[in-house]
């Protein structure tokens, strides 16, 4: 008798077992231990077969095309291209502007067109790196090979909606500005010579919402973090630990560490007040947590809109439009 013949009969074993296999996969136990893709953090918590796993065993989150020689040639593009910058910019106003190298220092420190201008440049050539190497020659989808999908708001998977991040956000902005208030010197950073003239303010606050968290969020979240968490993985085996552990060592780590490098970045703007830089270290920590908990940039995202929109209501809010600004010393 067929497997597929609607009449009844006897059908042995093997109709036995599909029966049972069919239960099984119905049943409320197999959805509530079902996998949460792209989220490391539980995979390694429903799967201890990964005890010997090759790379396709990792999370999805982790299963990237890319390994730390791409990372140093990364990293090597990063710092040429911003010296490039400035050299073109230094040559430019040496040549047409006929200025001092002092009176160009002075401009890369105040002038807020050139700033935000060069920092956005910066930001195009740092994409562009990415996009060519990660997606034009390998021929793959740009955003989500870099983590960016949709965030899953089921209430099973306990991840949360996509405004709740962005609330969030804006809450720990606040929480920011509250413990920045009891920072020594806290006022006296070169990122408030921005905000001596109008159009300064502006410029950053555009910059700040529309372009710093899309940037941001695609380099340290989503090419960064799974980068660092692979490599410290394979480095805790390497010591012996198991595969399940391995893996939570090397997201921890990768949180830790691009934490880290995202306060490190925004150092020189809070003229390395380390009160100030330990808050964006926090900060930072905290949005590759909410990527790696929800395994899409997108959580992060939200969560930097959420910050970076509240910084700038307040600050429209606190000089009238920009049209009370702090005096010139």
């Amino acid at each position: 008798m067929s497997l597929f013949d609607d009449n009844p009969g006897p059908r042995g074993e093997v109709g036995d077992l599909q029966d049972h296999l069919a239960d099984v996969s119905e049943s409320p136990s197999a959805e509530a231990l079902a996998p949460l893709a792209g989220d490391p953090i539980s995979y390694v918590a429903i799967h201890p077969e990964a005890a010997h796993p090759p790379a396709s065993n990792l999370p999805e989150d982790l299963r990237i095309t890319w390994s730390w020689p791409h990372l140093v040639l990364f990293a090597v593009y990063a710092v040429v291209s911003q010296f490039a910058i400035g050299i073109a910019v230094l040559a430019y106003y040496s040549t047409n502007g006929h200025l001092t190298q002092r009176q160009i220092r002075r401009l890369f420190e105040s002038d807020p067109r050139l700033i935000v201008g060069t920092n956005v440049l910066w930001f195009g050539l740092i994409i562009l790196f990415l996009y060519v190497t990660l997606s034009v020659l390998p021929r793959l989808p740009f955003w989500r090979s870099l983590g960016w999908k949709r965030l899953d708001a089921n209430t099973l998977a306990g991840k949360g909606r996509p405004w709740m991040y962005f609330l969030s956000g804006s809450g720990l902005s606040l929480f920011v500005i509250g413990a920045s208030s009891r920072v020594k010197n806290a006022e006296h950073v070169p990122i408030q010579e921005m905000f001596k003239s109008r159009s300064g303010a502006m410029l950053l606050m555009t910059m700040a919402v529309l372009v710093a968290p899309l940037v941001e969020e695609t380099v340290f979240r989503g090419y960064l973090y799974p980068v660092f968490a692979r490599i410290a993985s394979r480095l805790a085996q390497s010591f012996g630990m198991d595969s399940p552990s391995a893996i939570r060592a090397g997201v921890v780590t990768s949180i830790l560490t691009t934490g880290v490098l995202f306060g490190l970045m925004h150092a020189p703007q809070l003229g390395w007040t380390w009160g100030l830089v330990s808050l964006l270290i926090l900060v930072g920590i905290i949005f590759t947590f909410a990527r790696a908990w929800t395994g899409t940039v997108f959580a992060s995202f939200l969560l930097h809109l959420g910050y970076n929109s509240m910084l700038a209501f307040l600050t429209i809010l606190g000089t009238k439009g920009f049209t009370y600004l702090p005096p010139h010393p």
